[in-house]
């Protein structure tokens, strides 16, 4: 799934979700997989501290109600708020009867992200019946410690990102090279996570232009979310693509769920792609700003309010 979110609108986005996995359905797809965010988006935008929902809400009856209507294994995550106060990017797949099969925490915001929620702990398998399936969401695809809980333990990784371009500033030459290294990285995580893990990857996006201020900065961000929907094979051969140029939509393929050899080895350190003067510098100042921007801001607001279906 290809979907454009609007920038903290619960309500829309989750009608917008809603649109494109019942065109996945009808084609017959059997697993949907909705983008990280799919309540939301994600920006550096206020507003976005009063659009977590409660676990048991309309995010997840969207979830539940998807996979009775077409008989399919469901996920997507979502900001959701836990008992004990704190916000999670909460990644959750449902069964056929509308059960849920298993819960997945983002372990690591990506930048602004930490003004809006904190970082879990587990490793993301999930039992999902005849199959295990690993939950991996947008940076996690980025990280080496994704590959070594997922390596030969599951029959298919399921997830989604909101990744953002790098914006054209000064020296546009600079920022357009680093963007095209961005747009590469983007489009080729998943089919890189398939060759470590050695197991089919079904990968959600968002897709759509951008703007929100800049956190500790005078200037305004201005970019698109890329990445693209992907689903490919255990081997990394990509077999169904839809690129941010196509605009929103569904991609369908079959696919042979299953652990294999992995093709390549896990890389070595922490990161399993170059990220980039910009975004390591990016990276590491937003995650400061943003655990003090979510204690002073975030934490303790009211959920969303948004009418259940």
């Amino acid at each position: 799934m290809l979907m454009e979110p609007v920038l903290g609108d619960v309500a829309e986005n989750l009608r917008r979700a809603e649109v494109l996995a019942d065109e996945a359905g009808a084609a017959g797809a059997e697993w949907i997989v909705l983008p990280e965010f799919f309540s939301t988006g994600m920006g550096f935008a206020e507003r976005m501290a009063d659009a977590a929902l409660p676990v048991e809400g309309p995010a997840l009856d969207l979830l539940r109600r998807l996979a009775r209507r077409h008989g399919a294994t469901v996920g997507g995550s979502f900001i959701c708020r836990d008992a004990d106060g704190h916000n999670r990017n909460a990644f959750f797949l449902v069964g056929p009867g509308g059960d849920v099969l298993g819960r997945h925490d983002k372990d690591l915001p990506t930048m602004w992200e930490n003004c809006f929620y904190v970082g879990g702990d587990d490793d993301g398998v999930i039992d999902a019946g005849e199959l295990t399936a690993g939950a991996a969401v947008c940076w996690e695809f980025m990280r080496t410690q994704t590959a070594h809980r997922l390596r030969r333990r599951v029959d298919l990784v399921v997830g989604g990102s909101a990744w953002w371009s790098i914006p054209a500033w000064r020296p546009r030459w600079l920022t357009r090279r680093m963007e095209e290294g961005n747009a590469r990285t983007a489009a080729g995580v998943a089919a890189a996570m398939a060759r470590v893990v050695g197991a089919p990857v079904v990968h959600a996006a968002h897709v759509g232009a951008l703007e929100c201020p800049l956190p500790w900065s005078p200037l305004t961000y201005r970019g698109w979310l890329q990445g693209g929907a992907v689903i490919c094979d255990a081997g990394g051969e990509v077999l169904a693509r839809r690129d941010r140029t196509e605009g929103p939509g569904v991609v369908v393929a079959d696919i042979e769920p299953g652990r294999r050899t992995p093709v390549d080895d896990i890389p070595a350190g922490f990161w399993f792609h170059d990220r980039g003067a910009l975004s390591a510098f990016t990276w590491f100042y937003q995650r400061h700003h943003g655990k003090r921007w979510y204690r002073r801001h975030a934490l303790g607001r009211p959920t969303a309010q948004v009418e259940r279906a």
